[in-house]
């Protein structure tokens, strides 16, 4: 297609990482106001090594709007 080869493997890095994002089992809390994400959840360590971001910053901000 005319990609390449370091551009390719950067596209399905951030492939992956969606895809592992949809798989994260979150839990709603307190009928249905709060919600958390275990911080053993293999899809979130997963996402969070495949994109270089902070476990913890992650999952906190996937449970809080601000």
């Amino acid at each position: 297609v005319g990609v390449k080869e370091s551009h390719q493997m950067t596209i399905f890095r951030i492939i992956a990482a969606i895809l592992h994002l949809g798989n994260l089992e979150i839990q709603a809390e307190r009928d249905g106001d709060a919600c958390s994400v275990s911080s053993e959840d293999e899809h979130l360590n997963n996402f969070c090594g495949l994109l270089g971001v902070e476990h913890s910053q992650m999952q906190h901000w996937l449970c809080h709007r601000k």
